[in-house]
């Protein structure tokens, strides 16, 4: 009988009849018509309960989840219902959804011919990386006169492991076949210069840049050949991403952290397959995860796992650890991405001395984050004093950004000043921008 539900329709149809015998306190005549309609009403709700369980089980349901979900982007989920009854009938889902989504208002209807089969797909979006459990998945049958309910629970649950944004890392992917000589990215960039290593010697055709001409093949061959060079190879490439309290900031959802490790996770496949080594380190208070760069391509599934479960802490970064252990680990010039945040120029001043020095023995790229909420809000206009306060302050932390990116490249550091959500793009704009300069 746990199984059994009473629809609203139930509930006024018992009302109507209800009503019927009161009015008949007063007009006898409608008596027998009130006893009547209760008669055919209780029969009518019979008649649901026995043809909705005529057998034990008359519905089939069946939930398909991806074996991982991506975090920061659309996850389908798959519903598939099978129905026995030999009539048309409404169904009633209701997915137990893991709790970090906080949705409890789920509910899809549909209906399912006789003898037939069904499915819908919803979408699930998480931002938060970590352990997901799905619960089972309730199914109700609606019978034939839409009174009763019957229930099906189908123990479907199943934990689910959500993982850094690899939808992110296979749509960026392209960007390191790419052959376009001057298109890198989702923008344009000018190339700069040449790279040093040398690819071959081929015929000269138009266009070729008349400097990289071979005199002695040409001299050989009584015909113009020209040297082709390709981008330096196996360079190491590190991100490092600061844990600490800056990086707990959301914004659409997501933190600043999370924004870091997408980005960080697209970048070191782009770098893989440049030919590149792409390393990891994450720090806050001291180094930790350190990832020695390889260019193996097992080296992916290492740098998701160790950034599966890494989370912000809640002290400011120490760069001066920072500072020691790239000093201590890494030998070899190498291209750092350094994921952090400052807010104020005293932030930045206060770790310029560390960042400076990484600055002399690697190139280092610093991120920094524009602050949107700040950014919409220069864009109101104002309508009274107090929205003049606030938009002069906000122009101020916008203004405070553009003189740490000046501060930063007065010292050798290039920088990278974006939005969170552009954050991937433009790394892996910039590491193919710096491929292209030979910049290291």
């Amino acid at each position: 009988m746990k199984s059994v539900y009473l629809t609203a329709s139930f509930f006024w149809i018992l009302a109507a009849v209800t009503f019927v015998f009161f009015v008949s306190f007063w007009f006898a005549f409608l008596f027998e018509f009130a006893q009547f309609l209760l008669i055919a009403f209780l029969l009518i709700t019979f008649f649901d309960l026995f043809v909705l369980y005529q057998k034990d089980t008359v519905l089939l349901a069946k939930r398909t989840v991806p074996e991982r979900l991506s975090n920061g982007d659309e996850n389908q989920i798959n519903i598939h219902l099978k129905s026995l009854y030999r009539f048309k009938i409404d169904c009633e889902v209701i997915d137990e959804l893991p709790v970090q989504f906080q949705k409890r208002d789920f509910l899809y209807r549909l209906k399912i011919e006789a003898l037939g089969k069904n499915e819908f797909s919803y979408f699930v979006k998480p931002v938060d990386r970590g352990e997901y459990i799905f619960g089972n998945l309730n199914v109700f049958a609606i019978g034939y006169f839409k009174l009763i309910k019957r229930k099906y629970t189908f123990g479907h649950a199943r934990q689910v492991a959500c993982y850094p944004s690899f939808v992110q890392l296979r749509k960026y992917e392209f960007l390191a076949v790419s052959k376009l000589p001057q298109s890198y990215g989702l923008k344009k960039i000018r190339r700069i210069g040449h790279t040093l290593e040398f690819e071959q010697i081929k015929d000269y055709v138009v266009g070729d840049d008349f400097r990289t001409i071979n005199w002695k093949a040409t001299a050989k061959t009584s015909r113009y050949m020209v040297n082709q060079y390709q981008d330096e190879t196996s360079q190491p490439i590190y991100s490092i991403i600061d844990v600490g309290r800056v990086m707990k900031m959301p914004f659409e959802g997501l933190k600043l952290l999370d924004y870091a490790i997408n980005a960080s996770l697209a970048f070191s496949k782009v770098a893989i397959l440049k030919k590149d080594k792409a390393g990891l380190m994450t720090f806050s208070k001291t180094v930790d995860n350190s990832l020695p760069a390889s260019s193996r391509a097992a080296h992916m599934q290492a740098i998701m796992e160790r950034l599966y479960n890494i989370d912000t802490q809640f002290s400011d970064s120490d760069f001066g650890a920072l500072h020691a252990a790239l000093k201590y680990q890494l030998n070899q010039r190498s291209l750092l991405i350094l994921y952090t945040n400052f807010e104020h120029l005293s932030a930045l001043n206060r770790q310029l001395p560390y960042l400076a020095a990484i600055a002399r023995r690697h190139l280092l790229v610093v991120v920094i984050f524009k602050n949107t909420e700040l950014t919409s809000l220069t864009e109101k206009p104002s309508e009274n004093l107090w929205d003049v306060y606030e938009k002069t302050i906000a122009e101020k932390f916008e203004s405070d950004k553009k003189l740490m990116v000046s501060t930063l490249q007065k010292h050798n550091i290039q920088t990278i000043l974006t939005a969170p959500k552009n954050l991937t793009v433009n790394a892996i704009n910039k590491y193919l921008e710096i491929k292209a300069k030979g910049l290291f």
